[in-house]
């Protein structure tokens, strides 16, 4: 399963901010706004859905790591879109560049890397521990 044909591909998530989402609702901060955490891991949900579809079945990714600046804050209620670009495939390791805006701005950017896995070997690893 060769995923290097499929660099540049991009998918986009786009979601309005709710009260659930905040900070405060998290528990990383004491403001109501769009919280780290959930941009991340909106960030990491369009990485894996944009590679799933490629993937064989019985397959999957995992995030292993993530460096991203949250640089604008957003309000309850606005909207916030998610991009993630796969630029980068060394066997297993998928690299992607992910971004985020709200109706504004942007309002964060890194890069996320995800691991191909076979689903039932990867469990039976964590169930062994």
């Amino acid at each position: 399963m060769s995923l290097s044909k499929y660099i540049g591909s991009m998918n986009k998530i786009e979601k309005k901010v709710r009260e659930t989402e905040t900070a405060m609702a998290f528990g990383s901060g004491e403001i109501e706004v769009y919280s780290t955490p959930n941009m991340i891991g909106l960030m990491e949900n369009a990485a894996l859905s944009l590679v799933q579809p490629m993937l064989e079945k019985g397959y999957s990714t995992v995030g292993t790591r993530v460096d991203i600046k949250h640089i604008a804050a957003t309000p309850v209620g606005m909207k916030v879109t998610v991009q993630a670009e796969l630029i980068e495939v060394d066997r297993k390791r998928l690299v992607f560049n992910v971004s985020a805006w709200d109706e504004k701005e942007m309002i964060g950017e890194g890069i996320h890397e995800r691991f191909v896995v076979e689903i039932k070997k990867f469990m039976e690893k964590v169930q062994n521990k």
